[in-house]
């Protein structure tokens, strides 16, 4: 079934919005987790490991793989000639076909980290020492990490057949000048660093051969996108490849796309006939697994003297690795959200994405929404500086009206439903914003050694891109408990809890009896995965309409059995069906489930089952927004910082379950706040990786953890029956800029406009001392 569905339905009383526990939480608890490394693996399973480009970029002469076939242990070693492997599309029309993807290197290596050659053995240690032995020919070339030196004429070129290392102009022609009616104009660039995802588990693949093809175990946000990339690849078709994700440690937009890897691991096995296994070192997800964010911003905002803003006009260069994909893509959100919460009437943007001897970027959390929030956040402090307003007044004289909505921007986002506003008065007041002001002039006043920081931001973001289609199933069974089927796929969000209190509130029946199955291409129909905060409005309103359409159909069974209408058959309290106001002719769902497979018992029209499918299909995106304020304190001596509290304020839509929207924000609070202070992927000019390990690359940890403070507030949209936006990537999205925007606050008295993230006592200090000397 497909359609659209009407308005929820009273769900007063019911547990759909209560805030539960987590029902995935107890099996995680007691080590009960089910990862590809704590898989039990069937008997004869091989391991594989990996020999990469030491180098970012070098012509492969050959690679000398004699002592690694002699080794103990070893079945094999391939390079890409032994796999004979055609190329994985980048799937975006503006790359070339030139750029994309080899699972191993062939001519040319483009990036350290690389793949060149596989050696599969008995054990995972024979086989990590048998890749040690490998060594590549490689003959180096010149190699171009920064964005905008890669774009130059005389950079290196990755693809010389292709002539540029630009993959992606979309307005060369760009006007350059003053913005009609500026009495003031901002014109600066920002940095929005590139970042490494981390996740808890990083990459990993089990494949198993089957007589019909491959059982393929991996970590993914969509299985059927897995299935039709590593399908096309290896030339097998969706009936003979089966995706499965048993639990996921953590994606944030990395695992959304097959990797060479687990193409190569699936090809082993199909190749040798015997089941084969790859876990990625921590080494190896740093330098491999697809990076975010790094883009550079060339922006000019102007504004009257009073403080209106009258025009934007944004450069976007984005890096997008050595072979483009959707980090080539991306910058097209951050054009699209570029004005921000407020109504900037003139806005041009350009985006110029470019090929370097990088990893690949990718979605990573907000996926070029939080790049357009941080660069028009800080823009706008920075403007408030300039006309020395203060930035929460400038904000408020910007700010899209609550009447205005639905909003069209200049960059032609339909914004469903807001009230920005509401949500600045709010966390302001929360925060005592003027009595923080006031201790702030007062340290600046006695010149006290830490300074008090204070940052806003105020977001849009957009949630389920261009909208979509979700599917769902849902099935009572005959013990009276149901089984609901989704197309997203958890990895920490909690779809197990929210989906099976749709469903639970639906029958009237504890969620606790509803179980949820995702990630299994073989037990799932289809769906478009997790990603884009998009699946509690998607796929929680395939769910709702699937267990709506159980219940009518159990109504129908009713009715035909009572010889009544089925407009007067209800769900009763503890899960029963029966005639409204006569609970002696209820039903238990057991009970109709055992009659649902009896012909005898059904209407001719009725097919035996009780269960349903449906497909959700939302008309376009929603726009979650909210307001954050953060406190620091400065050390104006050593530029450290100390993160002391994250007042937030995210509307994401009806919230379900408080206790899941939560931990979202404060999730995403923490993340945006390591961007902000400390992370950062570094390469040196040609591509050599500075930051390979988790010494040189900081991520947060529970000593970072500020104070945080939320208050969510409810603002439905209209596009879905359950009125939910996405939370995913809200507190992402909001903290980044307003902990920036703290930092630079708490040493602009000393005439520091602007430091780029990630804000590191060494970056401080320096800014400090360039201010004060």
């Amino acid at each position: 079934m497909t359609g659209k569905l009407g308005p929820m339905p009273d769900i007063s009383g019911s547990i759909l919005r209560a805030a539960v526990k987590r029902v995935e939480d107890p099996r995680f608890i007691r080590g009960e987790g089910r990862y590809i490394a704590n898989l039990a693996v069937p008997p004869g399973t091989l391991h594989v490991a990996f020999v990469r480009s030491p180098i970012p970029h070098g012509r492969l002469e050959g690679v000398d793989v004699a002592e690694a076939r002699a080794m103990p242990g070893v079945v094999a070693v391939y390079t890409a000639a032994d796999l004979d492997l055609p190329a994985i599309p980048a799937g975006l029309r503006m790359v070339p076909a030139e750029a994309n993807r080899p699972v191993l290197a062939t001519d040319t290596v483009r990036m350290v980290g690389e793949l060149v050659a596989v050696v599969v053995a008995e054990t995972e240690r024979q086989a990590v020492d048998a890749a040690d032995t490998v060594w590549p020919e490689i003959d180096p070339i010149d190699g171009v990490a920064g964005v905008v030196e890669a774009a130059t004429d005389d950079a290196p070129r990755l693809f010389p057949e292709v002539g540029t290392n630009v993959m992606w102009d979309t307005n060369p022609d760009m006007a350059t000048g003053p913005l009609t009616g500026a009495e003031v104009t901002i014109k600066t660039r920002f940095v929005n660093q590139r970042l490494a995802a981390v996740p808890l588990e990083g990459n990993a693949t089990l494949a198993i051969p089957t007589p019909d093809g491959l059982d393929v175990y991996l970590g993914s946000q969509n299985v059927f996108g897995h299935r039709r990339e590593m399908g096309h690849v290896l030339g097998l078709e969706n009936h003979e490849l089966r995706i499965v994700v048993p639990d996921m440690g953590g994606g944030f937009g990395a695992k959304f796309a097959a990797y060479p890897e687990q193409i190569a691991t699936a090809a082993v096995a199909r190749k040798l006939n015997r089941p084969a296994r790859w876990i990625e070192t921590r080494t190896e997800n740093l330098a491999a697994m697809y990076h975010g964010r790094d883009q550079v911003q060339d922006v000019e905002l102007g504004a009257t003297s009073d403080g209106r803003i009258v025009g934007l006009r944004v450069t976007f260069w984005q890096n997008a690795g050595a072979y483009p994909t959707f980090g080539t893509y991306s910058p097209y959100m951050t054009a699209k959200m570029a004005s921000g919460v407020y109504a900037i009437p003139t806005i041009e943007t350009r985006i110029i994405s470019v090929a370097t001897n990088t990893a690949p970027t990718h979605a990573y959390r907000g996926a070029g929404r939080p790049e357009a929030t941080a660069m028009i956040e800080r823009a706008v402090d920075m403007l408030a500086r300039r006309l020395d307003m203060d930035p929460a007044e400038l904000r408020r004289v910007n700010l899209i009206g609550a009447d205005a909505f639905p909003y069209r921007t200049p960059t032609k986002a339909e914004y469903d439903s807001g009230d920005y506003h509401m949500v600045l008065d709010r966390v302001l007041a929360m925060a005592d914003y003027d009595g923080l002001r006031v201790e702030q002039a007062r340290r600046r006043e006695r010149n006290v050694r830490k300074q008090l920081g204070i940052g806003l931001s105020v977001y849009v973001e957009i949630t389920a891109p261009f909208g979509g289609k979700e599917f769902a199933r849902v099935e009572v069974h005959e013990s009276g408990k149901v089984t609901a089927y989704s197309g997203t796929l958890s990895h920490g969000q909690g779809h197990a809890t929210a989906y099976a209190q749709i469903v639970g509130s639906l029958f009237k029946i504890p969620h606790t009896d509803v179980t949820v199955i995702q990630g299994d291409t073989a037990r799932v129909a289809r769906g478009e995965g997790t990603g884009g905060s998009r699946s509690l409005q998607l796929g929680g309103s395939a769910v709702l309409g699937a267990g709506e359409a159980v219940v009518d159909k159990a109504k129908a069974i009713m009715a035909h059995l009572l010889e009544a209408s089925a407009e007067d058959i209800v769900v009763m309290d503890g899960g029963r069906l029966g005639v409204a106001g006569v609970p002696d002719t209820a039903r238990t769902w057991a009970e109709l489930a055992t009659l649902a497979n009896e012909r005898d018992a059904l209407p001719d029209e009725l097919e035996p089952g009780l269960e349903a499918d449906f497909d959700f299909d939302q008309p376009g995106s929603s726009f979650p927004f909210g307001a954050h304020v953060t406190v620091v304190e400065v050390d104006t001596e050593t530029g450290e910082t100390e993160l002391l509290t994250v007042f937030a304020v995210d509307d994401c839509g009806t919230i379900f379950n408080r206790l899941l929207v939560y931990g979202q924000i404060h999730g995403g609070i923490e993340q945006g706040a390591g961007q902000a202070l400390l992370e950062h992927f570094v390469y040196d000019p040609e591509g050599y990786p500075l930051t390979g390990n988790l010494t040189t690359y900081m991520i947060p940890n529970s000593t970072t953890v500020p104070k945080v403070r939320l208050s969510p507030t409810e603002t439905p949209t209209p596009l879905n029956p359950l009125g939910a936006k996405g939370i995913g990537e809200s507190g992402t999205i909001g903290s980044t800029p307003s902990v920036q925007n703290a930092v630079i606050d708490a040493v602009s008295y000393l005439g520091i406009d602007h430091i780029d993230m990630p804000l590191t006592p060494q970056r401080v200090w320096q800014a400090i001392h360039a201010a004060t000397t």
